[in-house]
């Protein structure tokens, strides 16, 4: 196993290990890891301490290759009560992906907590449910470089040559939830903790999977952004990741995903899918 998902490269550059490899091609990577090099971006960029991140934006204009990638960061909106700031990913001298996130002002005074819901499920023990089709075991990869704990769960897993009726060709389904606790096995830098947000960032890319309504060896379902709002930070190693997916008939999809750490929920997230046969 790679010891980071990257290595610096310098200033604003950092190169990819076989770590950042994601389900879909072996020379494109996940889109979790660029998505939290890009946070830490925005995080170093003229930071402010009456601030924090409270919501990321990525748009994933293409795939990103395995290699070398150089991040740079703006401010485009400053402010005390509020800030927008911006960071874009490059690659072979190309935009491959594009992320934005509001700052916002740290109260004063205490402010009252309202929670997103029930209490998560307990962290099950190592190896407790079965993993999903799609997060099959490789020797590398990003989902090997994650620790996954599924919960149990009611969804089917399609086999191959299943037969799903096309679109169209029966009443739909509901969308139903998945869960699943995860945390990175490796840091994104070597001998670097990322922050919460960050952290979130590098494994709540993963709602769309966790949350699969087809069979990945039928379909395609990639995700061309995800969207991170976060009310607290969260503590710890793990996340909870409690997803859902909608599919329309023309090929839209909706993951929707909540995000809990061991203490509570903590946030939401959402990605926009591109779903086909294959």
């Amino acid at each position: 196993m790679d010891s980071a998902f990257y290595e610096p490269a310098g200033p604003g550059s950092y190169v990819s290990t076989t770590a950042t490899i994601g389900p879909w091609s072996r020379d494109a990577q996940h889109g979790g890891p660029p998505s939290a090099l890009a946070v830490r971006e925005l995080e170093q960029h003229e930071p402010d301490e009456r601030q924090r991140l409270g919501r990321v934006a990525i748009d994933i204009l293409r795939p990103v290759p395995i290699g070398k990638l150089s991040v740079r960061a703006r401010t485009v909106r400053p402010g005390r009560r509020v800030a927008l700031v911006e960071a874009i990913v490059e690659a072979d001298g190309q935009e491959v992906l594009h992320t934005r996130g509001w700052r916002i002002e740290r109260p004063v005074t205490p402010v009252p907590q309202i929670v997103d819901g029930a209490s998560p499920a307990p962290l099950p023990p190592t190896g407790y449910g079965a993993l999903p089709l799609i997060f099959r075991r490789e020797p590398e990869g990003y989902l090997a470089s994650i620790e996954w704990r599924f919960l149990p769960s009611d969804l089917d897993d399609f086999s191959p040559g299943s037969g799903t009726p096309a679109a169209g060709a029966q009443s739909p389904r509901t969308a139903q939830v998945r869960a699943a606790w995860a945390r990175p096995a490796i840091p994104l830098l070597p001998g670097e903790d990322a922050s919460p947000m960050a952290r979130t960032l590098l494994v709540a890319d993963s709602g769309s999977g966790v949350g699969a309504a087809l069979p990945a060896t039928e379909f395609i379902f990639i995700n061309i952004d995800v969207t991170v709002a976060l009310p607290r930070d969260p503590v710890g190693e793990w996340l909870l990741l409690e997803a859902e997916t909608s599919i329309g008939a023309e090929g839209t999809g909706l993951a929707m995903t909540r995000l809990s750490d061991e203490t509570g929920p903590c946030g939401r997230a959402w990605q926009t899918l591109l779903v086909a046969p294959r």
